[in-house]
């Protein structure tokens, strides 16, 4: 009796076991984004469904949640941030994360309504930057590689307005939030920054119409999947990279959330196998 008794107890432990394997399979991915990851994020999801991937896309509303939420395990990966955004939060927060692979880049660039060309920039001009530090630090960096100002640290991707060391044109900066780029370009001179916002403010003509553009160059600054450190990758996020990175329907997806002009943004995995 006692050995039947032990025989049913293993059998029960075992079925149990089984069914919890089967609820950990069943369970979906679940990625972190953000409002502007989040479109070519759903198309893959609706793409690995049709592979048999369960994907659930979490779209989050500040830049703090996300990593939060990754930290707590309540996801699996986060599609939301550059690389300099990670290390600043990572720094501050003490998170233990790791790069997976990289996604889109959204290029920066220079626009004016007024100045049609970087040799007609005036002397004194105005010029807006973002307001943020791990933001600010790349356009100066552009604006470096344009020949309109030097930094002190030539490769610091913290720099900040204070870290111009020579300013031959006398540009006056005005530091704004980057969602108000489209507006800010109405009180200054030049203003730089990314594309998208003048494409979400329904001005694709101005995106467009930059006086310059950065490229795969600027990869650090591309959109990255990111997981736990000192975990296993998940092969199902690993298959998602993929989808996201192989199917022309994520493209076309990627093409029109970003504006519908290849000069507005970059895919560094494409760049990378280019000849």
């Amino acid at each position: 009796m006692i050995q039947q008794a032990k025989k049913k107890l293993w059998l029960a432990l075992g079925a149990a076991g089984l069914l919890m394997a089967a609820a950990v399979q069943a369970a979906p991915l679940k990625i972190g984004v953000s409002a502007v990851t989040a479109p070519s994020l759903e198309a893959t999801a609706a793409e690995a469904k049709k592979q048999g991937l369960d994907v659930e896309v979490i779209e989050f509303s500040d830049w703090t949640a996300p990593n939060e939420a990754l930290a707590a395990k309540d996801l699996d990966a986060n599609f939301f941030q550059h690389l300099p955004f990670l290390d600043n939060a990572a720094k501050a927060r003490g998170y233990r994360f790791k790069v997976v692979d990289v996604g889109f880049l959204m290029n920066v660039g220079l626009f004016s309504k007024s100045i049609r060309s970087l040799d007609a920039v005036p002397e004194g001009a105005t010029i807006s930057v973002y307001d943020d530090v791990t933001n600010q630090g790349r356009q100066l960096l552009f604006l470096q590689k344009l020949g309109l100002i030097k930094l002190k640290n030539p490769e610091d991707s913290f720099s900040t307005v204070h870290d111009i060391i020579e300013n031959p044109k006398k540009l006056k900066f005005v530091e704004v939030p980057g969602p108000q780029l489209a507006r800010a370009l109405d009180d200054v001179d030049l203003a730089v920054g990314a594309p998208l916002f003048f494409v979400a403010a329904g001005r694709n003509d101005v995106a467009s119409g930059g006086l310059a553009y950065s490229g795969a160059e600027d990869e650090k600054y591309a959109i990255h999947f990111v997981a736990r450190d000192g975990e296993p990758t998940d092969p199902r996020l690993q298959q998602l990279i993929r989808i996201y990175q192989e199917s022309p329907v994520v493209r076309r997806q990627i093409h029109e959330s970003l504006g519908q002009d290849e000069k507005l943004y970059t895919l560094p995995w494409l760049e990378r196998a280019a000849p």
